[in-house]
């Protein structure tokens, strides 16, 4: 069993059921969805590049995926998760926009939001108490070669290269994906989700993931609004 702290908008969002449906899961029921249909692409082209971020589920990585520390309990994770969202306030983010990162495509906001940075920096830090160490086969897994110094020094403190001062905030919308496709990618990608990226997003939860089991989809286990409980009740 492992867990995920990420952000994802609501199951109703409109930016959740656009996402579904491109990725083609719906990581609240886990259920499939039926792919959007694009006249530059064939759903088979789709459902093959989609396939790593399906998986996952439509979601920006906080506290990437983890197993509990020895004496550490489901619920104790939640009641830590709870008190934890009741200390933070809603982050409204910039305008997304899709992006590439490497050969990957995904949602990202169009400039930078020191404090979405820093509340991951605080996810991180906060409950990497609940964290296992990563085992010698994990660590075999991952390609230090190719890490910074910084990414290196996450990845034994943290148990991955990408957080802290590494950390991008991003909504991973597509695996790898081929240099002569990425054009039409991104394009199809621009105005797939153009018309609901008008709509301005705020960051007003938190939402625990698992995965049952090795290989299985990670699925929305609960969500945790961001802010007191009196405040919450006065919004």
């Amino acid at each position: 069993m492992r867990y995920a702290i990420n952000f994802t908008p609501t199951a109703a969002d409109p930016l959740t059921i656009a996402a579904s449906q491109w990725l083609g899961r719906n990581a609240f029921s886990g259920e499939a969805m039926e792919l959007p249909f694009i006249r530059e692409l064939g759903l088979h082209e789709i459902a093959f590049n989609t396939a790593v971020p399906r998986r996952y589920g439509f979601h920006a990585t906080m506290k990437p995926p983890f197993r509990l520390a020895d004496g550490m309990t489901e619920p104790m994770l939640l009641r830590h998760l709870l008190h934890f969202t009741g200390q933070h306030q809603p982050i409204p983010l910039p305008r997304l926009e899709v992006v590439r990162l490497g050969n990957r495509f995904a949602l990202a906001p169009e400039r930078p939001c020191p404090d979405l940075n820093h509340l991951a920096s605080s996810v991180v830090m906060h409950f990497d108490a609940f964290r296992a160490p990563l085992s010698e086969a994990e660590l075999e897994r991952v390609d230090t070669e190719r890490l910074s110094a910084s990414q290196f020094s996450n990845l034994h403190r943290f148990g991955h290269p990408h957080v802290m001062d590494e950390f991008r905030f991003h909504m991973t919308l597509t695996g790898p994906v081929g240099s002569t496709e990425m054009p039409v990618f991104e394009q199809v990608l621009k105005r797939y989700f153009e018309p609901i990226l008008q709509r301005p997003q705020v960051l007003v939860n938190l939402a625990l993931f698992v995965e049952t089991e090795p290989g299985a989809p990670f699925l929305v286990h609960s969500l945790h609004p961001l802010g007191s409980v009196s405040a919450r009740r006065i919004a």
